[in-house]
């Protein structure tokens, strides 16, 4: 889960957006949201707040073989890394427990978020690519 806050101005109040990606299972709200989607495949979404708020999310879901999955977890799993990496246990059934990585990128007016996440059960990586973009001060008056 990410979320995002901008402080409340002359012209837009106060905005929040939440990002969260779960199982399928998962009851999450329905009132105020924006998009519902099922990390199935690939797919960008976006979206603007009336406040001028900015998102847009890429995410892909791939099941790989086994080979390349074990060289994907060796190469995330290795070596420094500029953003969080968590090694999760192994579930018994493979030797090699998940992996989440996720590198968080700020600017004046942004913030990028890029996580990768195996699972190794299923042989699969999902990647995410979320990038919240404040309004340019003068944008919301004009």
């Amino acid at each position: 889960m990410v979320t995002f806050n901008s402080a409340s101005s002359a012209d837009s109040p106060a905005t929040t957006l939440c990002e969260v990606a779960t199982s399928a299972h998962q009851p999450l709200p329905s009132r105020r949201c924006l998009i519902r989607q099922s990390l199935k495949g690939s797919r960008t979404e976006e979206a603007t707040c009336r406040s001028g708020l900015s998102y847009r999310s890429h995410f892909q879901l791939e099941t790989v073989d086994p080979k390349m999955f074990w060289m994907v977890g060796q190469q995330l799993g290795t070596g420094p890394t500029e953003g969080l990496l968590h090694r999760f246990d192994s579930s018994g059934r493979m030797a090699l427990g998940a992996i989440s990585y996720v590198n968080i990128e700020t600017r004046r007016r942004s913030m990028l978020i890029q996580a990768i996440h195996t699972f190794p059960d299923d042989y699969a990586i999902v990647k995410v690519e979320s990038l919240f973009t404040l309004p340019e001060a003068d944008a919301t008056s004009a």
